[in-house]
């Protein structure tokens, strides 16, 4: 998300980082340039107005005229800015959950843009949370549309409300609600019927479900790939229903993110959720700071270690930092990291969370290293038997031949990962010798000892809410992380000696 108007900003403030005084005139060319950036992206234009007028005065004030460096000045007033934009200074919107139980949540939309399947996604959310959570499909015109969300909330691990043919949607609503009163469930979720267009019958009827369910949330959810008609449908909604909050789906498919910027500003309404992919776990808690840290290019460290809090296995990191801290380093680990850094979002992913990526682009095309390439990684090794996999010092020509037929790749292929093995179990060695501190913490950091854990303590470290950092703050960041047992899984980049590159063939 918001590929688009982070590389036309990171080119906007490189061309300024040379300058030690910004003239009048350099701060006008800056800020016609970031206006015209921020109408690329499909932002709205009085939101694009508004944003360059508080910009053009903060840039033009004492504050920069007298800063060492006015370039740095100039990003920060734009972080600020875009802070602003999407939702102020405030901590992340969660949702209003009940004292009196059961919560309950009223999603609404358009037909196509995902209503269902982020009912699923945030029932599963909820669970994660202890919650007891009752999914409700009042979807009677959608073909199969029951069906998905019970098939959904069977995938989250939540009850939904079985399915009764020829009942109407206010009915199915009034069910719902005393089903969820008398079996003790602590959120009930409603999934409304959307149309493919806006009309008076759909309205008519979320208005009465509204009206008889009363709902603590009602959660308007738009296709973020739809630009401006995500934010004149959001107007619509608002008009005719109580909306308390947005999500916005395919966040993840949206180079521009004009939607996602003009959202808060056009209605007034926090964006809660944003939904980054087709699984089932793909919801993201929307936070306005790292958005926009996102946006300049310093990336969201703080939910890289959240995902992998999230995803990590206790056990197996406990498991696999006693064998790394012995120098111990197989094929079947580097396929344990393989899979980890799929589930965490593949390279794409974890690339989009780390700071100052965007300035490196141009070596990792270069390098080859893609999503497909770890796919093709985890290919070969699979296609190994357990004693190569152990110990790969026995594959030979001929069992390479093998494996290569196996995984339907090149020998080459072969020879590159295991040369990258090589590299990564001699890294492991060196930095085993030194009593393996940091592997003994991976566990504690982002498994056994709770995921909040770890976020809390890399926030405490600044991790969390600040400007775009300078590439030396980036290198004091990294360098406080280690003092503090920080992670140093592979994939993540820690911990590697000087001059380890896991890029090169």
């Amino acid at each position: 998300m918001f590929d688009a108007l982070t590389d036309r900003l990171s080119s906007v403030f490189d061309r300024l980082s040379g300058k030690g005084v910004l003239s009048e005139k350099d701060v006008t060319e800056v800020m016609r340039e970031i206006r015209v950036a921020l109408l690329e992206a499909d932002v709205a234009l009085p939101v694009v107005r508004d944003f360059i007028a508080k910009a053009t005065e903060a840039a033009t004030g004492e504050a920069v005229i007298r800063s060492v460096r006015p370039a740095d000045q100039v990003v920060k007033i734009t972080y600020d800015g875009l802070v602003e934009m999407l939702g102020g200074d405030q901590e992340p919107e969660g949702l209003n959950l009940s004292l009196n139980p059961p919560t309950i949540i009223m999603m609404a939309g358009l037909q196509g843009s995902g209503k269902t399947t982020t009912a699923g996604k945030l029932a599963l959310r909820l669970a994660k949370e202890r919650k007891k959570v009752l999914l409700a499909s009042l979807d009677t015109r959608r073909p199969a549309a029951m069906e998905q969300l019970a098939a959904l909330a069977q995938q989250a691990g939540v009850e939904s409300l079985p399915i009764v043919v020829g009942q109407a949607a206010p009915d199915i609503a009034k069910r719902a609600m005393s089903s969820a009163r008398l079996q003790g469930y602590d959120v009930l979720i409603l999934d409304t019927a959307g149309r493919t267009t806006l009309d008076e019958a759909m309205m008519s009827e979320a208005a009465e479900i509204a009206r008889i369910a009363r709902p603590h949330e009602t959660l308007l959810v738009a296709d973020a790939l739809t630009g401006q008609d995500a934010v004149r449908t959001a107007k619509a909604f608002h008009e005719r229903l109580p909306l308390t909050g947005l999500v916005l789906t395919r966040a993840d498919g949206d180079g521009r993110g004009g939607a996602a910027l003009s959202m808060r500003a056009v209605t007034g309404l926090p964006i809660k959720f944003l939904g980054v992919s087709e699984k089932i776990d793909g919801l993201d808690a929307f936070d306005a700071h790292r958005v926009a840290g996102r946006i300049l290019g310093q990336g969201d460290v703080v939910a890289l270690v959240e995902k992998a809090a999230q995803d990590l296995d206790a056990a197996k990191a406990e498991a696999m930092a006693k064998r790394l801290a012995k120098g111990q380093f197989d094929l079947d680990m580097m396929a344990e990291q393989l899979q980890q850094m799929k589930r965490m979002g593949g390279m794409e992913g974890i690339m989009g969370m780390l700071p100052g990526v965007q300035k490196m682009k141009k070596q990792i095309a270069e390098s080859g290293i893609t999503d497909k390439t770890v796919d093709r990684q985890a290919a070969i090794i699979s296609s190994m038997t357990k004693a190569e996999r152990r110990k790969p010092d026995i594959l030979q020509a001929s069992r390479k031949r093998r494996i290569a037929a196996g995984a339907g790749v090149e020998v080459a292929e072969i020879n590159r990962l295991l040369k990258q093995h090589r590299q990564m179990a001699d890294a492991f060695k060196m930095m085993s010798k030194g009593g393996g501190r940091g592997f003994a913490q991976v566990a504690q950091m982002l498994g056994g000892g709770g995921g909040a854990g770890g976020m809390d303590r890399l926030k405490a470290l600044g991790g969390g809410k600040m400007p775009m950092p300078s590439q030396q703050e980036i290198e004091d960041m990294a360098a406080k992380l280690q003092q503090a047992g920080g992670p140093k899984l592979p994939g993540l980049g820690g911990g590697l000696p000087p001059g380890f590159n896991p890029f090169k063939k």
